[in-house]
């Protein structure tokens, strides 16, 4: 299948741009980390300092396992995962947040890593088109042959990404940066993989999917 145009970074600046990512990610929860640990150096409430630090490391840690999967080596190089551990990372990671109630369907199965990257990559843009939080469903279709992925989010104010839609299907007017590498990964992981990605929305949900390219 021909290339996506859109995919135009070079290796080291896809890298800088993931790295910067990931520490977006969990700068928030470490400084939150170093605010608690301030609390009980100056002598405040130590259970509130104890409950921000508790929070704020587990808040961390999730984020940085959900990060190691979908965007890390997560082994050797052609090496598979098992969707298990992707179903574990997601649940995990929202259930820190608690604002999003997540639903996985689907055997558990190992299969080829840039796959299970892609399918958590593609969580993620499905877990940001609902800021206020929802309900996700992840529905994992014969993916030893025949993957497909279906992923639909319900939300307050839910809106399909812009950036993702323009990278996916159209023109991208400005230059990638750390807010907008995410979808891009996803792009390139799909186009990778061999898969085929679409978004849609109603009034009820947005629906998205990742599956097998035919001819």
């Amino acid at each position: 299948m021909a290339k996506n145009p859109n995919l135009t970074l070079g290796a080291a600046d896809l890298a800088a741009l993931l790295c910067s990512r990931v520490c977006h990610d969990v700068i928030s929860p470490v400084g939150a980390i170093n605010n608690g640990l301030e609390l009980l150096d100056e002598g405040g409430a130590d259970a509130d300092a104890l409950d921000l630090i508790r929070t704020s490391a587990l808040n961390a840690s999730v984020r940085l396992k959900l990060a190691r999967l979908a965007f890390g080596a997560s082994g050797s190089v052609g090496a598979s995962i098992d969707t298990g551990e992707a179903e574990k990372a997601a649940k995990e990671f929202a259930a820190a947040e608690k604002k999003t109630e997540i639903t996985w369907n689907g055997p558990r199965v190992i299969i080829p890593k840039n796959q299970v990257k892609l399918l958590l990559n593609l969580f993620l843009v499905a877990y940001g088109s609902i800021p206020r939080g929802g309900e996700i469903v992840v529905t994992l279709e014969n993916p030893e042959f025949e993957p497909k992925f279906t992923i639909t989010a319900k939300g307050r104010m839910m809106r399909l990404p812009p950036k993702f839609m323009e990278l996916n299907s159209g023109q991208v007017e400005e230059a990638i940066d750390a807010h907008a590498i995410q979808p891009y990964y996803t792009v390139m992981l799909a186009d990778e993989a061999g898969m085929m990605l679409s978004a849609v929305q109603n009034p009820e949900e947005m629906v998205f999917t990742a599956e097998r390219m035919t001819d």
